[in-house]
């Protein structure tokens, strides 16, 4: 008899955990599809904005220096999110706050007038604030669901259904532009921001739905015996340092634009075709190397930076179009594991309860490097492309040895976790 009663607790205990994983990845797929329409928007007013702001009054150094901060405080803000999620354990509110400022600014772009740059980038920075307050928050959200499913295929499902959004954004905005292409260009931009109002839309009504279905996701993830402080031990800060030097050499897709159209080696109303393009290559990168990441762990990051690395040799060494599509393929690649697995890496590194924190520190020091590089990038590129291509490289192969040594003390480390 106690058999039988062992043999029906163990069955109930593995329904209870089967349940338990198939509602996590309802949650991480509801997650990824909502993710997907926030880029819709998001990387389709990214393929015009630039245009949109020369056509609104703002000269290259203004739009420079506009996106640069932007990104910047995209990125360095996440410090201080992500150690007040921590604090206040207010996941879905800060994400909420968060997806509706960064989605919303993109369609009251529709609203500035013609000479109204400085409006346009007010607009352009609050929106970028949104992005820096839901992504520490969020990420966490998706981490706690990747304890049943994965970290890897976590975020590699968030990460293919995100770009593509960001893939079919750009499109449809071309169609658009093409629809519309013997009107007055601001006019058409305008439109394109207004029609960018309904996947933002969709966004925060897909946001609403999954807090009520999943009101406490942090249940995914089994409790913690005690508190463990966040601290900066061996893997965590040799997985910093190589994330950095990958972030020093790789650059924002804008210079890439730029040298496109000052080489002419496609049409210019093509251009937003190429992000498009690399946004596709991210999605399937993402999905390959986060199955990857579950089997392999860290290391797995040695040989996403290895197979990124050449990029700008293909794009800024050689002048012919195979050359730049065979170079933004493998950015797209790059692209696609730092938006993927880097993540699952600082899950797997830091502890459930101070995790908005890693993640916060984990997106500022990114972002900054990435920041840093471009801007660097650019006036090397101002010298000759071929120090631009050599930095590139250099920094991003350093990284490697750094993501070896980051595995080598988490594998060190989980015996004296386990006891």
């Amino acid at each position: 008899m106690n058999n039988e009663m062992n043999k029906d607790f163990n069955k109930n205990l593995a329904d209870k955990n089967d349940d338990l994983k198939k509602a996590a990845m309802a949650f991480v797929l509801l997650m990824g599809i909502m993710s997907g329409f926030s880029d819709m928007t998001k990387e389709g007013a990214s393929s015009i904005l630039g245009a949109f702001l020369s056509l609104a009054g703002a000269s290259a150094a203004v739009i420079g220096f506009v996106s640069g901060l932007g990104e910047f405080i995209g990125y360095s803000l996440r410090l201080l999110t992500g150690w007040l999620t921590d604090k206040t354990k207010k996941y879905w509110p800060i994400t909420i706050v968060g997806y509706i400022i960064d989605c919303m600014g993109v369609p009251l772009l529709a609203l500035v007038p013609r000479d109204g740059w400085i409006l346009a980038c007010v607009i352009i920075v609050i929106q970028r604030t949104g992005k820096a307050i839901k992504k520490p928050a969020k990420d966490t959200l998706l981490s706690f669901a990747a304890a049943q499913t994965g970290a890897g295929k976590s975020f590699a499902i968030q990460e293919f259904l995100d770009q593509i959004g960001a893939f079919i954004g750009p499109v449809m905005l071309f169609f658009i532009i093409l629809l519309k292409k013997n009107e007055d260009l601001f006019s058409v931009y305008t439109v394109c921001f207004a029609v960018l109002f309904i996947p933002s839309a969709i966004t925060i009504l897909l946001l609403l739905i999954a807090k009520h279905r999943y009101p406490e996701p942090e249940k995914f993830e089994p409790p913690q015996k005690e508190a463990v402080p966040f601290r900066m031990n061996h893997s965590f800060i040799f997985y910093m340092v190589a994330i950095s030097l990958f972030g020093f050499g790789f650059l924002d897709f804008p210079i890439i634009t730029m040298h496109t159209l000052k080489t002419g080696l496609i049409p210019e109303d093509t251009i937003s075709l190429i992000y498009a393009g690399a946004m596709a290559v991210d999605a399937f990168a993402a999905l390959f190397f986060g199955w990857l990441f579950d089997k392999k762990g860290i290391k797995v990051l040695m040989l996403s930076t290895l197979a990124s690395a050449p990029f700008a040799i293909f794009i800024f060494s050689m002048n012919s179009r195979w050359a730049l599509f065979l170079g933004v393929a493998l950015w797209g690649i790059g692209m696609g594991a730092q938006e993927s697995i880097l993540k699952s890496a600082v899950t797997q590194i830091v502890p459930k309860q101070t995790r908005s924190s890693g993640f916060g520190i984990f997106q500022t020091a990114f972002g900054a490097c990435l920041f840093l590089g471009t801007w660097l990038m650019g006036v090397l590129y101002d010298v000759a492309p071929f120090w631009l291509v050599a930095f590139s490289v250099v920094m991003q192969v350093a990284a490697i040895p750094f993501f070896l040594l980051s595995d080598r003390s988490q594998r060190a480390a989980l015996p004296v976790m386990e006891n």
